[in-house]
């Protein structure tokens, strides 16, 4: 093959501790693929045989090259597409997968990732964002997390389009309910389909279902933190989401039935079915073994957890997908992390399950 060579790319991680990560020129060859970065230009080269899970992304306007070596997941970006069919050649003629990152709105539409992590109505659509911070949209806001809450070297993943993006709405975009067209889901839809599991596991029909189904409420305000991700790989990854309810008894009614034995791991399996059709068909897979779980807690407030496996062709082994619920008071929280083994996570998403119910359970603690 001929060389290839592209700048303009980003890489994240960086190859050396505190090494650079923009402005990289990559090329390709025969021998394998080389990373130009640095003043001067310092060359890493490594040989294909080395690279495993080699995948092509493509959306509207970027690409991303994501490869493994040495058990880390590396991703290179690339704000053009000026030379995304030669690299479809290489990735293609070295065994790699080229694919097209569908759109949220595409893959079962906005309200279906909406109602997903705000425990909304299985009839409700899409509600607009609110300019205007009252003192309860920022007491939410203050409640997400942030990178203050997670060790050392964490990033925010956002630009990056990391898994949990497939199932978080927009960092920051504020949901309220001042405006609530509503829509049924097609029949046979992605969502339809999920809904009916979640129904079907928890043994609640959609009419007395208040997390999916027709006894559901919408909280006054929604907001989202980033997606942040770990700096040696994209896993693990975390986001939380934060809702505020008009009235305290509306939160112990869903909490109630959230209270369920069997709510984690039907609310778990139930995020990963939505999550493997964020990708192409056949390229992802939810276990059939999902697990409930009680986080251990050391202050007030209420929560419950799953874990269910998964597959996704950006990470070179399976993956865990743990989802927790946390309330309190006026608060609503949903906390979804990926971690590349379990109980080995368990530490990781105890100590924000313990500061996310601080936040909930406290007026002056808020996030920074």
């Amino acid at each position: 093959m001929s060389a290839l060579r592209t700048g303009g790319w980003s890489v994240r991680p960086s190859f050396v501790p505190h090494g650079p990560t923009n402005d990289v020129t990559l090329l390709a060859d025969e021998r394998g693929l080389t990373q130009l970065a640095g003043i001067p230009d310092v060359a890493w080269q490594t040989p294909w045989a080395e690279l495993a899970t080699l995948q092509l992304v493509r959306d509207a306007r970027t690409m991303a090259l994501f490869a493994t070596a040495a058990g880390v997941r590396y991703c290179w970006r690339n704000a053009s597409l000026d030379e995304y069919e030669e690299w479809r050649e290489v990735v293609i003629a070295h065994g790699g997968v080229v694919t097209r990152r569908r759109r949220r709105v595409g893959v079962f539409a906005v309200i279906a990732i909406l109602l997903l992590t705000s425990f909304a109505g299985g009839i409700a659509a899409m509600f607009t964002g609110s300019s205007s911070d009252s003192a309860e949209l920022t007491a939410a806001r203050g409640v997400n997390l942030t990178l203050n809450d997670l060790p050392s070297g964490w990033h925010d993943a956002t630009s990056l389009q990391p898994v949990l993006s497939i199932l978080a709405p927009a960092p920051g975009q504020v949901i309220t309910s001042s405006s609530t067209p509503t829509t049924a889901p097609a029949v046979g839809s992605v969502w339809a389909r999920a809904v009916h599991q979640f129904e079907s596991c928890m043994g609640v029909s959609k009419a007395k279902d208040r997390v999916f189904g027709a006894a559901g409420q919408m909280p006054d305000y929604q907001v989202s933190s980033p997606v942040f991700a770990a700096s040696a790989s994209f896993v693990p990854e975390v986001v939380s989401t934060t809702q505020y309810y008009a009235t305290t008894a509306m939160v112990k009614r869903d909490t109630a039935e959230m209270s369920s034995p069997t709510f984690g791991a039907c609310f778990a399996a139930t995020n990963a079915s939505l999550l493997v059709a964020g990708f192409p068909a056949g390229t992802a897979q939810a276990g059939t073994a999902p697990i409930a779980w009680r986080p251990t807690t050391f202050v007030r407030g209420w929560s419950r957890a799953g874990v269910v496996t998964i597959t996704v062709p950006i990470a070179a082994a399976q993956l865990h997908l743990v989802t927790v619920v946390v309330t309190s008071g006026h608060f609503e929280v949903t906390l979804m992390a990926l971690v590349d083994s379990w109980p080995g996570g368990e530490h990781l998403v105890t100590n924000l399950v313990n500061t996310l119910l601080a936040r909930v359970t406290s007026t002056s603690s808020t996030a920074v």
